[in-house]
């Protein structure tokens, strides 16, 4: 269970070893409300609330992250245990494992991912649409000439060819966000993907929804060893996630699909956001739908996943330890290969 605290004056602290918020409603009274430190995986707490040092405590113990974020959603920081998730070998191997071959095969799988993901979207989406078959079918063709292009990269390094995958994935992305406008309902369509600030409802949401998963991301890799500042594809700027830019390619669809099903099920109303004179964003109504919907989808719903009924929150971490493992063992094939060499180098001598 996620813990997504917005309401401004709301405090986080602990009572009976539980974790309890608190907020002094409009006529007065106060309103409480506990949960367990067994099922909560995650704190998010936006500017305007705060928490007690017991929270924090109780969170450390059990291994709970708590993440403060904007208003938006978008993560500013975090306090976590002061052990790193694993080996610092992982991250030795994360950095060989970015400036070669075998770098560029994870960026093209996740990229790839992401756009499967997004196909299998809008070809179930056109099961239920016949109506409009030839404009799902017209942008199913070219999302897929997309994927072909993204298989087909090659180089030593991502760095060769980085550009053309981010122009191949912004080509594919443009396409898949004109699809889901086309299908929806005419007062939920929007003109195109907007980040911050967003043009219209359904995109404040996504930032939001992106928001979430981002922190969901960084959390999964520091669990499983690897440094979120090093990325593949996107660029190392200053204080830039890169590697939780790049792992989350293949899970945005999990948010996209919660968005989706709320629009396209007229469960978003004009109630849920504010529009302001730079954009449109999520109110408190807006963050409580998102997030209730977003949990569910996240925690109560299992999906088949390598031959096991998993969570789509453990997908993640699931898939996060793979990671970890595989540079690790790529890197011990690596190593053995060149002890060889020098062994052979040497007889031969």
């Amino acid at each position: 269970m996620q813990l997504h605290i917005g309401t401004y004056g709301t405090y986080l602290h602990v009572k009976e070893e539980m974790f309890e918020i608190r907020r002094k409603l409009e006529n007065g009274e106060i309103f409480t409300k506990q949960y367990s430190a067994n099922k909560v995986t995650h704190i998010m707490l936006a500017k305007g609330t705060s928490l007690s040092t017991d929270a924090v405590h109780l969170a450390m113990i059990h291994n709970v992250d708590i993440v403060f974020s904007e208003q938006n959603g978008t993560p500013i920081g975090r306090v976590w245990h002061s052990k790193l998730g694993s080996t610092t070998k992982i991250r030795k191997r994360q950095l060989e494992t970015s400036m070669n071959a075998e770098g560029l095969k994870w960026v093209k799988e996740w990229l790839i991912t992401k756009l499967e993901n997004q196909l299998n979207f809008v070809k179930d989406l056109k099961k239920h649409r016949p109506q409009h078959a030839d404009f799902l079918n017209d942008k199913i063709t070219r999302i897929e000439a997309m994927v072909i292009s993204i298989g087909n990269q090659a180089g030593k390094e991502t760095a060769e060819v980085a550009d053309t995958l981010r122009g191949l994935e912004g080509t594919a992305g443009r396409l898949y966000f004109e699809t889901l406008s086309y299908v929806l309902p005419s007062e939920y369509q929007f003109k195109g993907r907007s980040k911050r600030p967003a043009d219209d409802a359904f995109n404040a949401f996504l930032n939001y929804g992106y928001g979430m998963m981002y922190s969901k991301i960084e959390k999964a890799l520091i669990i499983a060893g690897i440094d979120p500042y090093l990325g593949f594809l996107h660029r190392d700027d200053y204080n830039q996630l890169s590697m939780v830019y790049d792992f989350i390619e293949p899970y945005r669809i999990y948010v996209d699909e919660v968005i989706f099903r709320l629009f396209s099920g007229k469960k978003v109303s004009k109630a849920h956001t504010d529009v302001h004179t730079k954009g449109v964003s999520l109110n408190a109504e807006g963050k409580i739908l998102l997030v209730t919907a977003y949990n569910k989808f996240m925690d109560d719903d299992p999906i088949r996943h390598r031959g096991k009924n998993y969570a789509r929150s453990n997908v993640i971490q699931s898939d996060a330890h793979v990671f970890a493992n595989a540079i690790l063992e790529f890197g011990k094939i690596k190593d053995l290969k060149n002890t060889k060499d020098k062994e052979f180098k040497t007889e031969k001598l």
